[in-house]
């Protein structure tokens, strides 16, 4: 029973840094699609917020002196900006020039590594940005001596997942709470009828994107502070298993948030398998490890997706000709 306690309290944190990391990304697909836009360039999106927020951390970490958490948040901040301006491309072709969304964001998700490893090697001369330094939390003073949830949520933790916590209250008072969220989801669903009623189509979704992009640039940051200190052009699918999220869980945050704790599980045991009782004893090569995630994703979206709840009119442009 210690043994398994110590088991949890190991990889407990990992779980929750993953599940903060694709709940952010995912609740950023929500609101895009919730307005009627698909967005499947969160990948690029968090590569794009990756290579601003590492780049802007360096600096800041060789030219001043602050403490840690300060630059973490610099770079978050600097990654939630740059995927915001990203997704605006997005925005432009989907609502204002009507082009398939799919094509517009898959050429996203080509141009920011090629973007990003050109750019860090011009600059450096090297084709991955070194953050270097850790910016864990090690102990927060008595939350961490709490029985149990102390060391799952608040011994090695980050700044980023707290933000996490704040965003996910945030965006479910702003969806289900305010007239925007009203009419965010009135777009996605029958954007005639929101027209008719006086509601700029346009503005909301581009709103919409925009926050989907914030979030997905902030997701790319917090992948670097918390998974790969040298980012390298690429945010190991993250963005892919977002997109999974957020359909396996039905477009719904709650939904979200769980089928997030999900994926988080079995993307944490294809990390550490040597790690975990009963686990390491199975002697399989770790590529059948690695493949498990996806392997998950593959199932769960087999079974979620029959009932799906799109909203009804994602993907389509907006034609007022067409009421």
């Amino acid at each position: 029973m210690i043994e398994l306690m110590n088991q949890l309290n190991f990889a407990f944190p990992y779980i929750i840094r993953a599940m903060a990391l694709l709940s952010v990304v995912a609740l950023g697909a929500l609101f895009s699609e919730r307005s009627g836009v698909v967005n499947i360039a969160l990948e690029g999106i968090m590569i794009m917020g990756a290579f601003a927020g590492a780049w802007t951390m360096i600096i800041v970490m060789n030219n001043f002196a602050i403490p840690r958490q300060w630059n973490a948040f610099i770079g978050l901040s600097v990654g939630a900006v740059t995927g915001l301006i990203f997704s605006l491309f997005h925005a432009f072709a989907a609502i204002h020039m009507k082009s398939n969304q799919i094509i517009s964001a898959t050429a996203l998700n080509f141009f920011a590594p090629a973007f990003a490893i050109f750019t860090a090697r011009a600059v450096t001369g090297d084709r991955a940005l070194n953050v270097r330094l850790d910016y864990s939390i090690r102990n927060i003073p008595i939350l961490s001596d709490i029985p149990i949830l102390g060391p799952w949520f608040f011994t090695n933790a980050y700044l980023s997942t707290f933000i996490a916590v704040f965003i996910f209250i945030v965006a479910y008072i702003v969806l289900y709470k305010t007239p925007f969220g009203l009419r965010l989801r009135s777009c996605g669903e029958n954007p005639h009828a929101a027209d008719s009623l006086g509601v700029n189509i346009y503005k909301i979704r581009y709103a919409g994107v925009m926050i989907s992009g914030a979030l997905a640039g902030l997701g790319g940051v917090m992948f670097v502070l918390s998974f790969s200190t040298r980012f390298d052009g690429a945010v190991a699918g993250f963005g892919f298993l977002s997109l999974a999220v957020l359909i396996s869980g039905q477009w719904k945050p709650i939904r979200l948030i769980l089928i997030a704790f999900l994926f988080a599980l079995f993307r944490v045991v294809s990390e550490i398998p040597d790690e975990l009782i009963g686990i390491r004893n199975l002697n399989l090569p770790q590529e059948i490890w690695r493949m498990l995630p996806f392997i998950a994703t593959l199932v769960i979206l087999a079974i979620t997706s029959k009932g799906s709840a799109a909203p009804r009119a994602v993907g389509e442009p907006f034609d007022a000709g067409k009421r």
